[in-house]
């Protein structure tokens, strides 16, 4: 997947911001996360789907697996490539707020989309699929 990332905030409600939803919008990023490659877990996010559109940005991001890699050009120019460690789904009521946000050391990602079975009834999937990487020496 290639994607340009927008710069994302927080809802007054303080939940994190997602991007349009569209096929085609681009992942974007967390603005109060750390840029991709510094210190820290940067968050992305992106859609999996729209119904109008079909596949999004982050549909395949269930599918890696450790050690795929993960390449991030930073606005500086550098890339930063990092490791796959995980990737998991948890259900939306379970979603582990202190491994995805909590501090960490050493540059990580953390991606995340949508996923599981769709409810009908709410619009929205049950789940949110996360993806954790590492960044890589070099």
């Amino acid at each position: 997947m290639h994607t340009r990332l927008i710069e994302l905030g927080l809802n007054a409600d303080g939940t994190l911001q997602v991007p349009p939803l569209s096929g085609d919008a681009p992942a974007g990023w967390y603005r109060n996360s750390p840029t991709p490659g510094e210190p820290g877990a940067a968050i992305l996010v992106g859609h999996v789907d729209s119904a109008r559109d079909g596949a999004a940005v982050f549909y395949r991001l269930g599918a890696l697996k450790p050690g795929d890699d993960i390449a991030i050009t930073r606005a500086d120019g550098i890339v930063a490539h990092f490791a796959v460690s995980r990737a998991a789904a948890y259900p939306k009521n379970a979603f582990p707020t202190a491994q995805v946000y909590g501090p960490v050391t050493d540059p990580e990602l953390r991606l995340i989309t949508c996923g599981g079975s769709f409810n009908h009834r709410l619009g929205s999937y049950r789940d949110n699929v996360i993806v954790w990487a590492t960044k890589e020496a070099g």
